[in-house]
Protein backbone atom coordinates (compact mmCIF):
# COMPACT_ATOMS: atom_id res chain seq x y z
CA UNK A 1 0.00 0.00 0.00
CA UNK A 2 2.67 2.52 1.06
CA UNK A 3 5.91 2.18 -0.83
CA UNK A 4 8.00 4.68 1.06
CA UNK A 5 8.74 5.15 4.71
CA UNK A 6 7.82 8.84 4.37
CA UNK A 7 4.25 7.92 3.41
CA UNK A 8 3.89 5.71 6.49
CA UNK A 9 5.18 8.43 8.78
CA UNK A 10 2.89 10.99 7.16
CA UNK A 11 -0.12 8.72 7.62
CA UNK A 12 0.70 8.11 11.28
CA UNK A 13 1.16 11.86 11.87
CA UNK A 14 -2.14 12.67 10.21
CA UNK A 15 -3.95 9.94 12.15
CA UNK A 16 -2.53 11.16 15.50
CA UNK A 17 -3.49 14.71 14.58
CA UNK A 18 -7.06 13.70 13.69
CA UNK A 19 -7.48 11.68 16.90
CA UNK A 20 -6.27 14.68 18.93
CA UNK A 21 -8.58 17.10 17.15
CA UNK A 22 -11.54 14.69 17.50
CA UNK A 23 -10.85 14.35 21.23
CA UNK A 24 -10.68 18.13 21.61
CA UNK A 25 -13.96 18.57 19.72
CA UNK A 26 -15.64 15.92 21.88
CA UNK A 27 -14.30 17.64 25.01
CA UNK A 28 -15.69 21.01 24.01
CA UNK A 29 -19.06 19.55 23.02
CA UNK A 30 -19.24 17.73 26.37
CA UNK A 31 -18.31 20.89 28.24
CA UNK A 32 -20.97 22.85 26.35
CA UNK A 33 -23.58 20.23 27.18
CA UNK A 34 -22.47 20.25 30.81
CA UNK A 35 -22.72 24.03 31.06
CA UNK A 36 -26.13 24.27 29.41
CA UNK A 37 -27.77 21.90 31.90
CA UNK A 38 -30.25 23.50 34.21
CA UNK A 39 -28.91 24.11 37.68
CA UNK A 40 -31.26 23.90 40.60
CA UNK A 41 -30.69 25.67 43.87
CA UNK A 42 -31.54 23.62 46.91
CA UNK A 43 -33.32 25.45 49.72
CA UNK A 44 -34.16 23.85 53.03
CA UNK A 45 -34.66 24.87 56.61
CA UNK A 46 -32.34 22.16 57.93
CA UNK A 47 -28.68 23.02 57.23
CA UNK A 48 -27.41 19.43 57.61
CA UNK A 49 -29.97 18.11 55.15
CA UNK A 50 -29.07 20.89 52.66
CA UNK A 51 -25.37 19.98 52.82
CA UNK A 52 -26.20 16.32 52.36
CA UNK A 53 -28.34 17.02 49.30
CA UNK A 54 -25.80 19.44 47.78
CA UNK A 55 -22.66 17.35 48.39
CA UNK A 56 -23.47 14.53 45.95
CA UNK A 57 -24.05 16.83 42.93
CA UNK A 58 -20.97 18.83 43.91
CA UNK A 59 -18.78 15.72 43.87
CA UNK A 60 -20.27 14.62 40.54
CA UNK A 61 -19.56 18.07 39.11
CA UNK A 62 -15.95 17.96 40.30
CA UNK A 63 -15.47 14.55 38.68
CA UNK A 64 -16.90 15.85 35.40
CA UNK A 65 -14.64 18.91 35.46
CA UNK A 66 -11.55 16.74 36.08
CA UNK A 67 -12.65 14.41 33.29
CA UNK A 68 -13.04 17.30 30.84
CA UNK A 69 -9.71 18.79 31.88
CA UNK A 70 -7.82 15.54 31.37
CA UNK A 71 -9.55 14.92 28.04
CA UNK A 72 -8.62 18.41 26.84
CA UNK A 73 -5.04 17.99 28.02
CA UNK A 74 -4.61 14.64 26.27
CA UNK A 75 -6.31 15.96 23.12
CA UNK A 76 -3.97 18.94 22.95
CA UNK A 77 -0.91 16.72 23.49
CA UNK A 78 -2.01 14.39 20.70
CA UNK A 79 -2.63 17.34 18.39
CA UNK A 80 0.82 18.77 19.11
CA UNK A 81 2.48 15.38 18.54
CA UNK A 82 0.66 14.93 15.24
CA UNK A 83 1.77 18.34 14.02
CA UNK A 84 5.34 17.60 15.12
CA UNK A 85 5.38 14.29 13.25
CA UNK A 86 4.07 15.93 10.08
CA UNK A 87 6.49 18.86 10.34
CA UNK A 88 9.56 16.62 10.76
CA UNK A 89 8.94 14.18 7.94
CA UNK A 90 12.13 12.66 6.51
CA UNK A 91 13.18 14.14 3.20
CA UNK A 92 13.09 12.10 0.02
CA UNK A 93 15.81 12.10 -2.58
CA UNK A 94 13.64 14.20 -4.94
CA UNK A 95 13.26 17.03 -2.42
CA UNK A 96 16.99 16.94 -1.64
CA UNK A 97 17.80 17.24 -5.36
CA UNK A 98 15.37 20.15 -5.72
CA UNK A 99 17.00 22.00 -2.81
CA UNK A 100 20.46 21.47 -4.29
CA UNK A 101 19.33 22.91 -7.64
CA UNK A 102 17.75 25.90 -5.91
CA UNK A 103 21.02 26.60 -4.03
CA UNK A 104 23.01 26.49 -7.27
CA UNK A 105 20.63 28.96 -8.86
CA UNK A 106 20.76 31.33 -5.89
CA UNK A 107 24.57 31.48 -5.67
CA UNK A 108 25.13 33.60 -8.82
CA UNK A 109 22.37 35.95 -7.69
CA UNK A 110 24.01 36.36 -4.28
CA UNK A 111 27.33 37.34 -5.86
CA UNK A 112 25.61 39.96 -8.00
CA UNK A 113 23.71 41.43 -5.07
CA UNK A 114 26.88 41.59 -2.93
CA UNK A 115 28.68 43.56 -5.66
CA UNK A 116 25.82 46.00 -6.05
CA UNK A 117 25.55 46.45 -2.29
CA UNK A 118 29.25 47.31 -2.03
CA UNK A 119 28.87 49.90 -4.78
CA UNK A 120 25.77 51.39 -3.18
CA UNK A 121 27.21 51.82 0.30
CA UNK A 122 27.73 55.45 1.20
CA UNK A 123 30.28 56.74 3.67
CA UNK A 124 27.74 59.04 5.36
CA UNK A 125 25.51 56.14 6.37
CA UNK A 126 24.21 55.99 9.92
CA UNK A 127 26.69 54.54 12.37
CA UNK A 128 25.75 51.24 13.88
CA UNK A 129 24.58 51.05 17.44
CA UNK A 130 27.31 51.01 20.07
CA UNK A 131 28.31 47.72 21.58
CA UNK A 132 27.37 46.87 25.11
CA UNK A 133 30.10 47.41 27.66
CA UNK A 134 29.87 45.45 30.87
CA UNK A 135 31.62 46.94 33.86
CA UNK A 136 32.00 44.47 36.71
CA UNK A 137 31.12 45.80 40.15
CA UNK A 138 34.01 46.66 42.44
CA UNK A 139 34.22 45.33 45.92
CA UNK A 140 33.51 47.98 48.53
CA UNK A 141 35.83 48.04 51.52
CA UNK A 142 34.08 46.83 54.60
CA UNK A 143 35.04 48.03 58.05
CA UNK A 144 34.70 45.38 60.72
CA UNK A 145 32.30 46.37 63.44
CA UNK A 146 32.95 45.22 66.96
CA UNK A 147 29.95 44.25 69.04
CA UNK A 148 29.54 46.36 72.16
CA UNK A 149 30.04 44.40 75.38
CA UNK A 150 26.98 44.27 77.58
CA UNK A 151 26.93 47.10 80.05
CA UNK A 152 26.97 46.27 83.74
CA UNK A 153 24.24 47.82 85.76
CA UNK A 154 25.08 49.56 89.00
CA UNK A 155 22.65 47.54 91.01
CA UNK A 156 24.15 44.63 92.85
CA UNK A 157 22.72 41.17 92.54
CA UNK A 158 20.69 39.98 95.51
CA UNK A 159 22.56 37.39 97.69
Amino acid sequence: MFKQFRDKVALSGISVLLVGVALLIFTFVSAYGFLTQSLSIIASADLVQTFGEALAPLIATCIRIMYLGIMGWIGSILTIRGITIIAHLPETSATIAQKAEAKQQLQPQKIKTEKTQKEQTKPDAKPSEPEFVVIPPQEAPQTPTEPNPPEKSESKPAP
